[in-house]
């Protein structure tokens, strides 16, 4: 069964490629890139591997990191694309047909409207948006441009967790009563104080309509995500993908309340998001609860610090990226093992890439992606507020709880305009 199982999963990740490789024997997609990060240089050596991209233009608001893109995406391609230091110029690119967001949440909303007002399509990381009235705002663009969009939920190409979803759904583990969900990991803090910022980067646009705070290592690139102004923490920076995965695993919505309390224990004055938290999701089908520490020792049981216990009322199941097991009711049941790994970087990436030459919709939509992006944004609200958030998905409001509802919406710094809409304050009941 294990055997079967692994060849199908490998066999399956082998005909996907295949698929993509043989639609993109046409001509090149043209390409930018906004944000020359880590992850952007990930999202792109992606793109080279899934086949027939070429790169004509990138931006980002560090000199250094531009130029550095600029020549390592130069040797992959044997050409070297325009640079800009500003997204709306990259837009200009007349020859453009698709771009890659890889920027911090802050700027995700306007830097992926105004690429579907351009007339692109868009692959932009996540989390959606850095608040709930943006990622709102964001779906309903998607929804009125008709362009092609794929959101970097990568865990959506885990062989596994497509498994542990048949599974579930075929009724092999019973009714699902609980979702365990967790991430433990010690987390490399750098220098907190506050200092002038490289010669090469541009701070204040780098923190754009977020807040300016003072620049520090430990808020700049890459640690950004566990800063409260732009990353939000850990369950938004990365366990949004298996809260997203769990979602998608047993078919959940939003959901109709959260409970999340925590704390920042360890890392005191260096983070300011928690480096401890459980956060309690009330959805229609079951409780799903997140857990987190960033500090300490190993687990007593390593093997799941990343992933996803689904308690079922005939068998319990465990997925990880690369694994999923079936622990059956009954004493001294046999474990079932199933090791089954994918290149889910790449295969989202070539998801994307042949939806675009297609012109069909791939696997992850806004609309989708914003309700995993409202489910994380709704934990920190009720952490920040020290309560209980309730949620109607119908209107998409907090009832009775002005200071959580007055979270859902950012004010946008100046110049920058919140995309919001009529979703003010005064709508959100603040």
């Amino acid at each position: 069964m294990n055997r079967r199982t692994f060849l199908e999963t490998m066999s399956a990740g082998a005909l996907a490629l295949g698929v993509h490789a043989a639609e993109t024997q046409g001509k090149k997609l043209k390409l930018g890139l906004i944000g020359c990060g880590w992850y952007g240089l990930v999202d792109i050596k992606a793109a080279f591997k899934a086949g027939r991209v070429e790169v004509l233009a990138l931006c980002d608001v560090d000199s250094d990191h531009l130029a550095q893109a600029a020549a390592e995406i130069e040797k992959l391609q044997g050409k070297k694309p325009q640079t800009f230091k500003l997204y709306e110029d990259l837009l200009k690119v007349a020859e453009l047909e698709a771009v890659i967001i890889a920027t911090p949440p802050q700027w995700h909303a306007l830097q992926f409207i105004a690429a579907l007002e351009r007339g692109l399509d868009v692959y932009c990381e996540k989390p959606l948006a850095f608040d709930i009235r943006e990622s709102r705002a964001m779906a309903e663009a998607a929804a009125k441009s008709g362009r092609i969009i794929q959101v970097g939920f990568q865990r959506r190409q885990s062989a596994a967790f497509q498994q542990v979803r048949r599974f579930v759904q075929a009724g092999n583990a019973g009714r699902i009563v609980h979702a365990d969900v967790q991430i433990h990991y010690s987390a490399g803090v750098l220098d907190a104080t506050p200092q002038p910022p490289p010669p090469a980067l541009d701070w204040d646009l780098w923190c754009g309509p977020g807040p300016k705070i003072p620049y520090s290592p430990q808020v700049g690139h890459k640690n950004w995500r566990l800063e409260k102004t732009s990353g939000q923490g850990h369950l938004v920076d990365w366990g949004i993908h298996l809260m997203d995965a769990t979602r998608v695993m047993l078919g959940l919505g939003a959901p109709r309340a959260v409970t999340a309390a925590g704390g920042i224990y360890f890392f005191k004055d260096k983070i300011t998001t928690p480096d401890v938290l459980t956060a309690h999701f009330e959805f229609e089908q079951c409780p799903v609860t997140w857990r987190h520490r960033l500090w300490g020792a190993e687990e007593y049981t390593p093997e799941i610090n990343n992933g996803v216990c689904l308690y079922g009322e005939q068998a319990t199941v465990f997925a990880t990226d690369a694994k999923w097991v079936v622990i059956p009711k009954g004493r001294n049941a046999e474990r079932q093992v199933h090791e089954v790994k994918a290149d889910m970087g790449t295969l989202h990436m070539a998801e994307f890439l042949a939806a675009v030459r297609a012109r069909r919709q791939p696997g992850c939509s806004t609309a989708d992606a914003h309700l995993s992006t409202t489910a994380v944004k709704l934990a920190m609200i009720s952490y920040d507020t020290g309560a209980k958030v309730t949620w109607d998905a119908q209107t998409e409001k907090i009832p009775d709880n002005p200071a959580a509802a007055a979270l859902l919406k950012r004010p946008y710094r100046a110049p920058w305009q919140h995309p919001g809409g009529g979703w003010g304050n005064k709508v959100d009941g603040a």
